[in-house]
């Protein structure tokens, strides 16, 4: 077999830029750590209900802070984190669907905008860290269109559905001072939930459209 001649210097700039494009930004072991750098704040305390600051500026510290988000999310063993989980407000989430899977890259969503949402409505039971042992059913969009930033601060668009559509969803809330328990319909078994895992009631707060 034989193969079109290519220049060497060409042929592995081109290599090199390819690796580069492949090589993670931020790379983390998805294992739980005993320390977990960031600590992540309970209902109940007023950081989940303060809205979040977009970022102006996408540098080391934007993606130090994502890294962290992570190895705090994996400790905890959950799949999707909110900055103002962790006491920081900033418009940043990060999501892994595929922890279990050490060489599926995170996503890292900075500044995240829903651009549309479908007219098709699920229901899906959620949990969430900020709230642990709380899992109820929310009613949101089946799929929706999404903006963003990544870690290198470049524009990106996305288009979500099912447990991604929710994940993002239900993240983004948290960016507004939102949380999933604000949605549920349920409220008798919200109540006998909440009071199961020693929250309280008065700290939901009903969302009104």
């Amino acid at each position: 077999m034989m193969f079109p001649y290519i220049p060497l210097a060409g042929s592995f700039a081109q290599l090199a830029k390819n690796a580069e494009k492949k090589k993670p930004l931020i790379s983390v072991t998805k294992e739980a750590v005993k320390n977990p750098p960031l600590k992540i704040y309970m209902l109940g305390q007023e950081t989940l209900r303060t809205p979040a600051n977009r970022i102006v500026k996408v540098d080391d510290s934007i993606r130090k802070l994502a890294k962290d988000m992570l190895v705090t999310m994996y400790s905890a063993k959950g799949i999707g984190l909110a900055a103002p989980q962790v006491g920081v407000q900033k418009r940043i989430l990060v999501i892994d669907l595929n922890f279990e899977d050490p060489d599926a890259p995170p996503n890292v969503f900075i500044n995240p905008e829903i651009i549309s949402s479908s007219a098709s409505l699920d229901t899906y039971e959620e949990g969430c860290l900020s709230i642990p042992g709380v899992y109820l059913n929310v009613l949101r969009p089946s799929s929706i269109k999404l903006s963003y930033r990544d870690e290198m601060g470049r524009p990106k668009k996305m288009n979500a559905e099912g447990l991604m559509a929710r994940c993002i969803q239900h993240e983004i809330d948290h960016l507004n001072g939102i949380l999933f328990v604000d949605k549920v319909v349920d409220q008798d078994e919200l109540i006998k939930q909440l009071k199961e895992n020693k929250f309280n009631e008065n700290d939901v707060r009903k969302e009104t459209k």
